[in-house]
């Protein structure tokens, strides 16, 4: 799956185009059962073999398509900004930028998973492009934080749904879109792998996954490629 691109490329998929799939694939049963995974529970790994056949079955087929559909949404982004605003005067200062010492980054997910659509595919997205990297798992799949930081927002966000934005050590924003569940809150510090949620299929998606954002400002329109911003700090995403 070697999808680390840089930027933003031409691709057949579009939102219009992965929603009307997601709609044949559901009135023809081929996706009956292999949603219904069980609620999210307090153990990291609920998903036994069986689920993992399941998911897979259902998925070989869409490895490719857009299951993310999250676009610019003007509400969320004045909720960021007045979130950021109300943090703790020392948060609002910042987190300073400390060196990037091995071991302090990690992968969102633990588990295997399936990208189902890359970062920077061209579409009907305001940026003109997909903004983050949505990685397919199942419902109720533990996520965890790239790195340390202070969350910025752990709450419903639009397009993005149960969402959590945490802003790290060097400024920059993930976004992890989708969630089923929150298992973090509005002003906490976090440390790398601190468990901020469970995957899912809130807000504007078409199905269940991550959508992992990375941008270099808060706003909407700054993202970066996920897959190169954690490379360059020790952590292959693909």
């Amino acid at each position: 799956m070697g999808y680390g691109i840089d930027g933003p490329r031409e691709a057949g998929s579009t939102r219009r185009d992965a929603l009307g799939l997601a709609a044949g694939l559901l009135a023809g049963g081929a996706l009956s059962g292999a949603m219904a995974t069980p609620a999210a529970a307090d153990e990291d790994d609920w998903a036994g073999a069986r689920d993992d056949w399941a998911f897979e079955e259902a998925h070989a087929a869409q490895e490719h398509e857009d299951w993310c559909v999250a676009d610019l949404d003007e509400e969320f982004e004045a909720d960021l900004a007045a979130a950021e605003t109300a943090l703790p005067e020392e948060d609002s200062r910042g987190l300073g930028v400390p060196a990037r010492p091995k071991g302090r980054y990690t992968r969102p997910l633990r588990r295997r998973y399936r990208v189902t659509s890359r970062y920077g595919v061209r579409g009907n997205w305001a940026a003109g492009h997909h903004t983050g990297i949505d990685l397919g798992v199942p419902r109720g799949t533990p996520v965890y934080a790239v790195t340390s930081g202070v969350v910025v927002l752990a709450r419903w966000s639009g397009a993005y749904g149960k969402a959590v934005t945490v802003r790290m050590r060097d400024r920059h924003y993930v976004v992890f879109g989708h969630l089923s569940r929150i298992s973090v809150r509005q002003g906490q510090r976090i440390r790398t792998g601190t468990r901020i949620g469970y995957s899912g299929a809130t807000g504007r998606a078409t199905g269940p996954h991550l959508h992992l954002e990375i941008r270099a400002r808060r706003g909407y329109g700054s993202d970066i490629n996920p897959v190169s911003y954690l490379a360059r700090r020790g952590v292959r995403l693909l």
